[in-house]
């Protein structure tokens, strides 16, 4: 073969044009897919789907450009030589305006994405007009046994706001943190990702209740309304809802009837009741085992005080529910009262978008993973600002499934919706975990931690992402200090676990004995025992628990079976299957 005939010929044949022709408008294509696809929300495997056509699609552009050519008449089939030489000119020049095309349009796409993340990293993310967070109230009555009493008027009309699918409600566990803030509202709001603020002061004398409010454009500070209520205590429901209505009106809202409806409802005629509620659900947000109970504690009382209050039937529900998650009791225990309590609630309020919530957690802990999604949906369209129903469908449900894009993007939606929320960013790290993507885990993590430090779940989780990362001795390290600050068994296993992987294999089987005893006394769940002889080698017996685990409904560590990365060395056992299998159907009994 004569080489020099053979890359005249290639150059003859335009094959170098094309090559470069296909390298820029692949960079092209690839620049539009980085830039445009997550703005839409197209999940990531779109983005690796078109580099890989991309790949697949060089050797076929080069070998039709061999054998056909790009003329002003269209594309023809390559001529001889003779007749080539005169057509060479006007071929060069289309080569020529397709490149510089399409060059120019790639390099505007990557200054325009450069643009676009540096803005991201800036902060300079838009913010939805219809966007309010409602600030803590500030206590003017000079007693501080009324602040429960003043936070409640906060909780009240932003869990009415909460119920307008047209409006952005921040959470109230994001906003108090600025109770005592000196930060400007500019800054306020920028933080919490809303265009305006609602401040506001409340004074309780006797029977009377003083209120004063005022709604403010955060960027310029501009009032948009301001009004000052003098009413008597028992009408404090009914200030709420109104304030709550012309909020959505000021901010041009649209309200439907059930939207509407749902604003004017009281929630308790009892303000006892609403207290102890109120008490229970800063407890509630504190996730200990012990913090739960206490929370459990006041929703019980205020049902006693109330029996019709749905929403303390709620925080019963949803301590019940979680109270075995972190290792505080067994779900035999907790798992009935649970169930019993969000179907309570539902009876006396089936329009109340956290009961259906709180239905469907308890159903997922059942395995009823149809009845379950239904349940999470409802409450996310009656309640579409609750951050719960988000965060919950998305790493329990939607996680459980392996939809993990899905799953992200509800859980990034309650960071919108609470983007201080301990809880919540921790679960957006687990998901990221769960799905794999590890490098994300830790970052967000990490950010959890240094934001909490006196947060053990956070510090629990960072343990497992950095252990399935590889990091072996940082997961060790990030484990000790959940368990200086919670006794959780599970965490106790997942030392084990570490230890036995590097080694220590004595270590691992000491803490297998400890947690053996200790069963005796207290509650250790199943899938604690599971992990160790996993880490051990001893897989029939890992196996003999995880059963166990799911005979017992032993919390989302066995219902994630199917996507759990822990667990991976047992994928492909035919035992193992045939658990994940009676787990996702529900038939484990």
């Amino acid at each position: 073969m004569n080489f020099a005939n053979f890359f005249a010929e290639l150059k003859r044949r335009n094959v170098y044009k094309v090559a470069v022709a296909y390298a820029v408008v692949s960079w092209l294509l690839i620049q539009v897919a980085t830039q445009v696809f997550p703005f839409f929300e197209i999940p990531n495997w779109a983005v690796r789907l078109v580099v890989l056509l991309l790949i697949i699609g060089f050797p076929v552009a080069l070998i039709l450009s061999w054998a056909f050519e790009l003329t002003p008449e269209g594309i023809k089939r390559t001529e001889s030589p003779e007749i080539e030489v005169r057509s060479a000119q006007s071929r060069g020049r289309v080569w020529i305006y397709i490149v510089i095309i399409a060059g120019a349009i790639s390099v505007s796409l990557f200054f325009l994405g450069q643009h676009t993340a540096t803005s991201k990293r800036s902060g300079l993310v838009e913010v939805p007009g219809k966007s309010i967070a409602v600030l803590p109230f500030e206590n003017l009555s000079g007693n501080p046994e009324n602040a429960y009493f003043t936070d409640g008027i906060q909780e009240e009309i932003l869990m009415r706001l909460a119920k307008v699918a047209d409006l952005k409600v921040v959470s109230r566990t994001s906003t108090v943190r600025y109770k005592s803030s000196p930060e400007s509202l500019g800054e306020i709001a920028k933080q919490l990702g809303v265009a305006n603020v609602l401040e506001g002061s409340v004074q309780r004398t006797a029977d009377r209740v003083h209120v004063n409010v005022q709604l403010i454009k955060a960027a310029n500070d501009a009032h948009l309304w301001a009004d000052a209520y003098d009413r008597k205590l028992t009408d404090i429901f009914a200030v709420e809802s109104e304030i709550a209505k012309t909020i959505a009106e000021t901010l041009q809202a649209k309200l439907s009837g059930s939207e509407e409806h749902a604003i004017s409802v009281k929630p308790t005629e009892n303000l006892e009741a609403h207290q102890l509620y109120l008490q229970g659900r800063y407890f509630w947000n504190r996730r200990t085992g012990e913090n739960l109970k206490k929370a459990l504690s006041y929703f019980q009382q205020a049902v006693e005080k109330d029996p019709g209050y749905a929403l303390a039937y709620t925080g019963i529900a949803d301590s019940c529910t979680l109270i075995p998650v972190y290792g505080a009791g067994a779900p035999r225990d907790y798992y009935p009262r649970a169930k019993a309590a969000a179907e309570k609630a539902l009876e006396l309020d089936d329009k109340l978008g956290e009961a259906h919530t709180s239905l469907g957690n308890v159903l997922f802990r059942y395995l009823q993973l149809a009845e379950s999604t239904r349940e999470f949906e409802r409450g996310i369209e009656l309640n579409p600002n609750y951050p719960t129903a988000h965060q919950w469908y998305g790493r329990l449900m939607l996680l459980m499934l392996g939809q993990f894009d899905r799953a992200i993007a509800e859980v990034k939606r309650a960071v919108e919706l609470d983007p201080v929320s301990p809880i919540i960013h921790a679960e957006l790290g687990t998901v990221y975990m769960v799905a794999r993507r590890y490098d994300d885990a830790i970052e967000e993590l990490r950010n959890t931690v240094e934001m909490y430090p006196e947060f053990y779940w956070a510090h629990r989780f960072l343990g497992l992402a950095l252990e399935l990362k590889g990091a072996t001795s940082d997961a060790i390290a990030e484990y000790k200090k959940a368990l200086e600050l919670s006794d959780d068994p599970l965490v106790f296993a997942f030392v084990a676990h570490a230890e036995a992987k590097t080694g220590r294999q004595n270590e691992a089987r000491e803490i297998l004995a400890r947690l053996t005893e200790a069963a005796k006394t207290r509650y250790v769940p199943a899938y604690a025992f599971a992990v160790i002889h996993l880490a051990l080698g001893e897989k029939d017996q890992a196996l003999d628990w995880l059963e166990k685990a799911a005979r017992d409904h032993g919390g989302r560590n066995i219902n994630l079976i199917k996507v759990e990365p822990y667990l991976d060395p047992l994928r492909g056992d035919p035992r193992f299957e045939t658990l994940v299998s009676r787990i996702l159907s529900g038939s484990v009994k």
